[in-house]
């Protein structure tokens, strides 16, 4: 397609243990699916033993299925057995390093010139065996502009709630490949359309396509700032990531809890709490990502209150960054928050004297907040 493979991976005849022999830098990791990781250097190679048919794998009884899900695939062949049992016919293209030539099976080079996407095999099939094949579908068609065959197509949208058999540990690393591969916003947009998103974040699904769409839009632009930070080669974080994916069911949760007596700052502290419990049962997220989470999210609050020394604190914090940038999209979004932003703007620009003198500006009574339930206000400072 004359682009440029950030990595290469090797199939070869060899099994795992003959690999592991050879190469003293190497491990074997896996479980359902065994792989030698060769180190060389910061480079890790990662090798696979060609794997044979499925149906030839269960009848042997070392391939593990449940309700047509592959839980465990071991079973080794030959070169060509490799290369039928991949998911798409694009994927099943080996470079040769012997005659430097291009070994195809499936058809895979027809299909790269038609722009398409084609299982191999049975569409139900395949995706019954493994349903993150759809969300891999849904990647590689954002990511290479291709289009879906129209068996695969209607597959997905067949059997989209198998999703939900998918460990939440493993959708977490999906996620992760959706959304961090400077193509995430148009990810979003086919998930929407196949109904695959619902099965990743239902939380957020139930707030998209009302009538202001404000979720849709804060989620996009969200997604655009991320695809140009990585296309910057700028770092990303997957709590931000999460926090924005999330927001729209956060705030709606928060704005609740704020109506019934709950202080600003308690309201998002308490609905962020539970959305992340809510959202563990599909996509896990790790621990060292949920507290960076529930400060952005309640830094929205902070940021509102800038009087005293407040402000001073406050942009000296190490999330303050991150929470800032969030304010940013929430206003790109259409909520109405234009004065905090440029007052943010002008504060973090200004020297030490003109901070004061802004923080005084700010004047007026203290207000006080209304009182709501006793519950846990900790917030890390």
């Amino acid at each position: 397609m004359g682009g440029k493979p950030k990595d290469f991976d090797i199939a070869t005849d060899a099994l795992p243990e003959q690999v592991r022999e050879l190469f003293g830098n190497s491990r074997i990791i896996g479980r359902r699916f065994r792989l030698v990781h060769v180190r060389f250097g910061r480079e890790i190679i990662e090798v696979a033993t060609f794997r044979s048919h499925h149906e030839q794998a269960e009848n042997e009884g070392q391939a593990l299925m449940e309700d047509g899900l592959i839980l465990r695939d071991n079973v080794y062949g030959s070169f060509e057995d490799d290369a039928v049992r991949r998911d798409f016919t694009v994927n099943a293209l080996y470079y040769n390093i012997a005659d430097f030539s291009v070994v195809d099976f499936t058809g895979g080079m027809a299909d790269l010139q038609a722009q398409t996407l084609r299982m191999i095999g049975e569409p139900a099939k395949r995706l019954q065996e493994d349903p993150v094949r759809m969300l891999r579908a849904v990647r590689f068609a954002a990511k290479l502009e291709f289009g879906l065959e129209a068996g695969l197509r209607q597959q997905i949208e067949l059997q989209g709630d198998r999703l939900d058999l998918v460990p939440p540990s493993r959708l977490f690393d999906e996620v992760l490949k959706l959304f961090l591969s400077s193509h995430a916003e148009k990810t979003f947009h086919l998930l929407i359309e196949y109904q695959l998103f619902q099965h990743l974040f239902a939380q957020t699904a139930e707030y998209l396509n009302r009538p202001d769409d404000y979720a849709g839009k804060f989620v996009s632009l969200a997604l655009i700032n991320t695809d140009k930070r990585i296309l910057a080669d700028k770092p990303v974080t997957p709590a931000f990531l999460f926090a924005a994916l999330l927001w729209p069911a956060v705030e709606k949760q928060s704005d609740t809890l704020h109506t019934s007596g709950y202080s600003a700052l308690q309201s998002l502290l308490e609905a962020g709490r539970d959305v992340i419990s809510g959202q563990l049962s599909q996509v896990a997220i790790p621990k060292r990502f949920r507290q960076m989470m529930i400060d952005i999210w309640v830094f929205q609050a902070r940021l509102a209150q800038r009087r005293g020394k407040r402000p001073l604190r406050l942009v000296s914090h190490p999330r303050f960054r991150a929470a800032y940038d969030f304010m940013l999209l929430r206003n790109e979004a259409g909520e109405d928050l234009s004065e905090l932003c440029d007052w943010w703007t002008r504060f973090q620009e200004g020297r030490e004297g003109e901070r004061h003198v802004m923080c005084k500006a700010v004047g007026g009574p203290k207000r006080r907040g209304k009182k709501g339930p006793k519950k846990s206000t900790q917030v890390p400072e």
